[in-house]
């Protein structure tokens, strides 16, 4: 079963980029901090990613008996850099259509449909509703993160000027 407020959630918990990013310019969305964490920019295409990785892995728990999913990394995944050199605008665009079609694919689950199960690695057998809740939980991870390193690429101190 899928839970209407985790629907809720899948439906309206990416309107807050456009609170986000309201103040985000070129330059603030891909800088990083001095630690070599991640940009805004690269957090807005890692999302858009993990759409694309979500909606595989339901379509794969939808055609297969209880499949297992290795867990994701950025880091192992040969298309990322791909992902994170696309243009912040082709990042939201990819964001907003995948988002729209897991959206569509969830809705026209039946709720026995929507019992069939997953396993990761970590969390084990999951129902796609179990899946919904962590998949939300990250992207709410992700969102928290990307407000971050806006908020200190915009507090940042304008370097010395040179003499």
């Amino acid at each position: 079963m899928i839970r209407q407020t985790t629907m809720v959630r899948l439906e309206t918990q990416l309107d807050a980029l456009e609170t986000i990013l309201a103040r985000s310019t070129p330059e603030t969305l891909t800088k990083r901090p001095p630690s070599g964490a991640w940009s805004a920019h690269e957090h807005l295409a890692h999302l858009a990613r993990h759409h694309d990785i979500f909606l595989d892995r339901l379509h794969r728990v939808l055609a297969e008996n209880t499949p297992s999913f290795a867990r994701y990394r950025a880091e192992e995944d040969a298309t990322w850099p791909s992902w994170a050199a696309l243009p912040t605008v082709e990042a939201i665009a990819r964001l907003k259509d995948l988002r729209a079609r897991i959206i569509a694919q969830v809705s026209a689950l039946s709720e026995t449909t929507a019992r069939r199960t997953g396993i990761h690695p970590l969390f084990g057998e999951q129902s796609i509703g179990e899946m919904l809740e962590f998949f939300l939980a990250h992207e709410g991870h992700h969102l928290y993160q990307l407000m971050l390193r806006l908020a200190d690429a915009r507090n940042a101190a304008p370097p010395a000027p040179s003499p």
